[in-house]
């Protein structure tokens, strides 16, 4: 039993993982939990839950003991859960520390130095404009800047003229005064597609990802020339889509197709983190296992998030308006609005790099982030294996690879770039020795050299069309009763064809209320016999008025 709102549920919750959009170690986490009912999933909520609560984090598919779950869509969730005993808060903080380990694939270390990267990362070296530009995010003076540094003020003031070299001493200096400093900005997963052309669905959640099959729904689909889909919870976070099995009209046997693709989305990637964890794995393990199942990958998004707020998107677009940027790509788009949020595309597929407003974009579906702008490179097909062979095969870090395209292919300035200067054989280092960086942009790219890579429809149900029906169309129906039109509503919903996914669920639904029944007659000792002559004549009776097919 679980309360959900004030309202008592039938429902037993069960762990899916965690799905907060950059893992940090903190007293409350984000986790989705799904609403089991009869062994089928119902619905599922993202909420919030206390971490000393918690006391561990629970295996996938694994019952987890919320008492109580209040919130909105709009507002977000939050769950109540039983105290935990001081041992079970250690073990809670120790796996979120793992969870956080597994992405190497952990936590990412900002101006860390070129000693731990490799020596010709093609990114730009920290200025004097940079520093200025952390001091003044950072809300200090020149002087606070240096007593916290432990450094004479003329010396801070010698590095912002230009007339001393930023040195790594003095990066390591401002990382151990300013430790948050170092979190600001991560690298992360946000969207993962494998094709593997000699597996099924089935294979790929047993022998690839290891979850377990009760936990996902099955169902027909037409997408990507697919007839059928596995999907975790019932939601499009972690599915699979390949064909399903056909009788042959000669042998009577039932033939398989071979060929599925893996989709992991944002919050896919997210909750697959804690089934890496389960399984001792981080995500090099992981691609270097699918490579093993000859899975090759479609698609790649590499998110950079910025914390900081370093870039701001209305500058970024008024930037691309007055062009005061540099592309690879001649195409680039601007999409949304100042309320909303801005989104700024440049290229086309089979290569998009992507910025946009994360914290408006979450705020707008009723979440809450720390996240407050990304940058994501979006790679199809060949740029995205490329990216994975350099990181499997040739030992390269993927924060080097990452920031290396993103320095290759865009950059923004603050003074005009001249038509002539777009006609340069080297038009890039004829731009970046004569135009003025965009400073943000400039920091953003030159930290991106000292950071070690750390590292939704939902399914149908009864209950769940029940639960809308009762709260957005019974006001409009009671209207349409007053006003006279009831008839043609009956007529209608007498007259309707279901498709075949309703059609499942009107005979699901009815075996769960025959099964429930018998039970109930069973464990009341009720003479079952005639009892069961009796329901057996109703149940025909509501077989024949339904029309069912079986």
């Amino acid at each position: 039993m679980i309360m959900i709102n004030n309202e008592p549920t039938a429902y037993t919750p069960i762990f899916l993982g965690t799905t907060q959009h950059s893992l940090r170690l903190s007293l409350e986490i984000l986790i989705m939990v799904g609403m089991k009912l009869n062994d089928e999933i119902i619905e599922t909520y993202n909420v919030t839950v206390s971490a000393i609560e918690l006391g561990q984090l629970p295996n996938i598919g694994s019952e987890i003991a919320i008492d109580e779950i209040t919130g909105s869509e709009l507002s977000g969730f939050k769950a109540e859960l039983k105290q935990s005993d001081a041992q079970m808060q250690k073990t809670a903080s120790t796996e979120l520390e793992k969870l956080v380990d597994l992405k190497n694939v952990g936590r990412y270390q900002l101006l860390k130095g070129k000693n731990i990267m490799t020596q010709d990362l093609n990114a730009p070296e920290l200025t004097n404009d940079n520093l200025i530009l952390m001091r003044q995010l950072l809300g200090l003076t020149q002087q606070e800047l240096a007593t916290a540094l432990d450094i004479s003020r003329k010396t801070v003031t010698r590095l912002e003229n230009g007339e001393q070299k930023i040195s790594d001493k003095f990066v390591d200096k401002l990382l151990v005064a300013y430790p948050d400093f170092a979190e600001s900005i991560e690298v992360q997963f946000d969207w993962v597609s494998l094709t593997f052309p000699d597996l099924t669905s089935k294979q790929v959640i047993d022998d690839v990802l290891r979850l377990q099959d009760n936990l996902f729904l099955e169902r027909p689909t037409s997408q990507n020339f697919y007839t059928r889909e596995m999907a975790f919870a019932g939601e499009k976070n972690i599915y699979i889509q390949d064909f399903a099995p056909v009788k042959n009209p000669e042998t009577q046997a039932m033939d398989q197709k071979f060929g599925t693709t893996l989709y992991l989305t944002g919050k896919g990637t997210r909750l697959f983190e804690k089934a890496l964890l389960e399984q001792s794995m981080n995500w090099h393990d992981f691609f270097a296992k699918a490579r093993l199942y000859r899975g090759h990958l479609t698609r790649l998004d590499i998110a950079i998030n910025d914390k900081w707020g370093l870039l701001d998107m209305n500058e970024l677009v008024k930037a691309v308006q007055e062009k005061r940027f540099w592309s690879k790509s001649k195409s680039y788009a601007v999409h949304g609005n100042v309320d909303d949020g801005w989104t700024v595309d440049f290229g086309k597929s089979p290569f998009v790099i992507r910025a946009y407003d994360k914290h408006k974009e979450q705020a707008n579906k009723g979440y809450d982030t720390d996240v407050k702008t990304r940058v994501e490179l979006e790679l199809h097909q060949d740029k995205a294996e490329y990216v994975l062979d350099e990181w499997l095969n040739n030992g390269e870090k993927l924060v080097n690879i990452t920031f290396d395209i993103l320095y290759s292919y865009l950059w923004f300035t603050n003074g005009k770039i001249e038509d002539q200067q777009l006609k340069s054989d080297t038009v890039r280092d004829e731009i970046e020795t004569t135009v003025e960086p965009m400073p943000a942009w400039s920091l953003l790219t030159a930290l991106g050299q000292k950071m070690k890579f750390v590292r939704e429809p939902k399914k149908q149900s009864v209950e769940r069309i029940e639960k809308w029906v009762l709260h957005s169309v019974v006001p409009s129906l009671a209207v349409l009763k007053k006003t006279g039109h009831w008839h043609e509503i009956i007529e209608a919903i007498n007259s309707v064809e279901l498709s075949a996914e309703h059609q499942k669920l009107v005979e699901a639904n009815l075996v769960n209320a025959i099964t429930q029944a018998k039970s109930v007659l069973h464990q009341g000792n009720i003479n079952f016999d005639k009892e069961k002559e009796k329901y057996d004549e109703e149940t025909a009776e509501f077989e024949k008025k339904a029309n069912l097919p079986f």
